[in-house]
C-alpha cells in the first residue's frame, strides 16, 4: 500500500497581528483613543479633559504602543510651548477596520446566545 503525500502543513495563528491585536484589546483606552481621533480630538490634553477616568501616563503608555505597532503617527510641531497631535496612520486605518470587523462579529455572536 502506498502512502499519501500529505499537501497541508500545520497551520498556525499570524504571531505579530494576533499579539497586536491582544495588546490593543488589552489596554481598555485605545479604542477610546480611536473614537476621539475620529472626532477630531487629536493631542493628549484634549483626550483627558473629554474621558472621564483617563489619566495622562496611562494616555501616554497607550499612545506609545499605538505608535510602536504604526497604527497612529506622533507629529510634534516645533513650537513654545510644545505642541504634539496623533494621527492614525494608513496601516492603522486598515487595523481599526479590522477591529470594527470583530466588534460586528461579537455582536452577531452575543445575538445567537440570546
Amino acid at each position: 500500500m502506498k502512502s499519501q503525500e500529505k499537501i497541508f502543513s500545520r497551520k498556525s495563528a499570524p504571531e505579530r497581528s494576533a499579539r497586536m491585536v491582544e495588546t490593543i484589546y488589552g489596554c481598555k483606552w485605545s479604542l477610546t483613543v480611536y473614537q476621539l481621533l475620529a472626532h477630531d480630538i487629536n493631542r493628549p490634553g484634549e483626550m483627558v479633559r473629554n474621558v472621564e477616568g483617563l489619566s495622562t501616563k496611562v494616555l501616554n503608555e497607550c499612545l506609545r504602543k499605538n505608535v510602536q505597532f504604526g497604527i497612529l503617527n506622533r507629529v510634534s510641531f516645533n513650537e513654545v510651548p510644545p505642541r504634539v497631535e496623533y494621527e492614525v496612520t494608513p496601516f492603522g486605518d486598515k487595523f481599526i477596520r479590522i477591529l470594527d470587523q470583530l466588534e460586528v462579529l461579537q455582536n452577531e455572536i452575543s445575538e445567537a446566545d440570546e
